[in-house]
């Protein structure tokens, strides 16, 4: 690859190595002190969720039962996908990243927990916790940069296949648990040659298995239990039990496909709004070589942004809503980003450092013109923020919080 020009104004520059040093302690520091206060609270969080989404998911699934009755299809559809989308997004992806480890539940653990989804987990973890979040938008090196087949920073050399990358785009959205099922495959490790033809059909026959049980289970297992249990109502009650099992069959099914569509969706529109919008830095290998612990808690801070929403938007996004935090802390319980937020700006506005959210228009808007803009050839980088600067309200709750604080002697 060729060398790239750095981002033009990019606030790691700005930023002395003391800086830099002192920075990387503060973020160390807040790490240790919200771990040494993890307990009982924060294992019923999960443990809670867990449960509520195992209900959820039964309860759904009775439903579907009757799922050739319209009234119940839509219960039962709407009910499984914020069942999937709950189990991928606030626990399957969080419970593998390790933020549950702590606990010693072996039933709750990153090395043994495997989610409602195509990708294997092993598959992902690799790709994700370690690609990702070690190289994180490095270009060239972080393969979430586009996921290998969008151009999403205008350094990326321009070639005829991204025309289509809008349509490709939706493709992406409607198949999205497909794609991350891909993604550590490295396509461009096969093309080098650099990955062994034994590694590949090693990795393909993981994805296989994983995509035969996904299969098996919503298109084959749980539509044949609807329509058994139709069939035998229908024969007690005199009727067709043959058409009403076929009828029971094929709405299921359907609903389990509108249920996983709605999970790749939503999760596709999380994950690109925290990775892909205005706000966010690349970075050259060049930019980050020698990086201190400093240089990677920025890189994090300027790659990520976040999106604004409620309570229950948050927990629906898997608390990725959080994005700038879990990249600096992805190890860390989910449930607490929101917590540490305010401090996390904080740092930013005293170290002039961006902070970077948005509403959730704003963000998925920016990423769709952003993926429709460098299809063509060209393109310049967009605007990016300035120091954060905290608004009134919110130096007046530092205050209060200030003389809250007990006196010392």
């Amino acid at each position: 690859m060729p060398k790239l020009e750095a981002t033009p104004n990019n606030p790691l520059h700005t930023l002395t190595a003391d800086q830099l040093e002192k920075l990387g302690q503060e973020f160390d520091a807040l790490h240790d002190e919200i771990y040494a206060e993890l307990g009982d609270a924060d294992a019923r969080y999960i443990r809670g969720m867990i449960t509520f989404q195992r209900r959820l998911i039964a309860a759904s699934r009775g439903v579907l039962l009757f799922s050739r009755f319209r009234p119940a299809w839509w219960a039962g559809t709407a009910g499984l996908s914020i069942a999937k989308i709950l189990e991928n997004m606030e626990i399957g992806h969080n419970v593998m990243h390790g933020q549950w480890d702590w606990m010693n539940d072996p039933n709750i653990h990153s090395s043994t927990w495997d989610w409602d989804t195509a990708s294997p987990a092993a598959a992902w973890k690799h790709s994700h916790n370690f690609v990702h979040h070690t190289y994180t938008y490095v270009i060239g090196k972080d393969k979430d940069v586009g996921y290998e087949i969008f151009r999403v920073d205008p350094r990326q050399k321009w070639r005829p296949g991204y025309l289509l990358q809008p349509i490709g785009n939706v493709v992406l959205m409607l198949t999205f648990e497909w794609g991350v099922a891909l993604h550590d495959l490295d396509f461009d490790a096969i093309k080098s040659g650099s990955k062994s033809k034994k590694q590949v059909a090693q990795e393909l026959k993981a994805i296989g298995v994983k995509a035969r049980r996904q299969i098996a289970k919503d298109y084959l297992a749980y539509p044949g239990v609807s329509a058994a249990a139709t069939a035998a109502v229908t024969a007690l009650n005199g009727g067709d039990p043959t058409q009403a099992a076929r009828d029971s069959f094929k709405a299921t099914l359907v609903a389990d496909a509108v249920a996983n569509v709605v999970r790749n969706i939503w999760s596709n529109a999380i994950i690109f709004c925290g990775h892909f919008p205005d706000q966010t830095f690349m970075f050259t290998e060049e930019e980050v070589a020698n990086e201190s612990r400093g240089g990677w808690y920025v890189r994090q801070l300027l790659g990520a942004a976040n999106i604004d929403g409620s309570p229950l938007f948050h927990i629906m996004s898997g608390n990725l809503s959080f994005q700038v935090e879990h990249h600096l802390f992805p190890d860390m319980p989910s449930s607490r980003y929101k917590e540490i937020a305010p401090r996390v700006k904080e740092i930013c506005e005293r170290y002039g450092l961006p902070y970077n959210t948005g509403p959730f228009r704003k963000q998925w808007g920016t990423v769709q013109r952003t993926i429709l803009r460098l299809a063509f050839p060209g393109g310049g980088p967009r605007p990016k923020p300035g120091p954060y600067v905290a608004p009134p309200e919110e130096r007046a709750e530092r205050e209060r919080l200030v003389e809250a604080l007990p006196a010392f002697p």
